[in-house]
């Protein structure tokens, strides 16, 4: 990433936030700095210093929240395999997260999904490879196509009237 992907209206730099307990801490400080080095606006939900009893549904609801509710416009979620971080932002409606590993998914869940939180493993990927996937994520536009609509709907109404 050499520019800031601007936000919608072109001008000002997308609006971030970023969650990780202790297992991903490092990752998250990393990423954090380096966004912000791009000129990418971050709003950090903690853990604010390494905690190794932490619980990362204390830093990853409210990140979830705060993109549901557009105080942020993506979010990233970390923890020691991701996996944790994707099934609690979840549960917040109006959250797609996703445990992205790979650049296609990074992107194409964007694309394809408008995912709007891509969760990261500290203990899974290095550095350099988050940082491909974080420029891949926030480097993509959903689409809009009708397909893509009509399935985000029908998951949508999940989040309305679960069976």
């Amino acid at each position: 990433m050499n520019v800031p992907a601007p936000k919608p209206d072109g001008k000002s730099p997308m609006r971030l936030g970023i969650a990780a307990d202790h297992g991903g801490f490092e990752l998250k400080e990393k990423l954090a700095a380096q966004l912000r080095g791009e000129g990418y606006e971050v709003t950090d939900f903690g853990a604010y210093q390494l905690t190794l009893d932490d619980d990362y549904p204390d830093f990853v609801i409210p990140l979830g929240r705060a993109v549901a509710a557009g105080q942020v416009d993506r979010g990233l979620a970390v923890c020691g395999s991701g996996v944790g971080a994707a099934v609690c932002a979840n549960k917040v409606k109006g959250v797609r997260a996703c445990l992205i590993e790979d650049h296609f998914s990074a992107r194409q869940g964007v694309e394809d999904d408008d995912l709007n939180i891509i969760c990261l493993g500290g203990r899974i990927v290095g550095t350099s490879v988050a940082w491909d996937l974080v420029a891949a994520f926030l480097g993509a536009e959903f689409s809009r196509a009708e397909r893509h609509r009509r399935r985000l709907g029908k998951v949508a109404a999940l989040e309305e009237k679960p069976e």
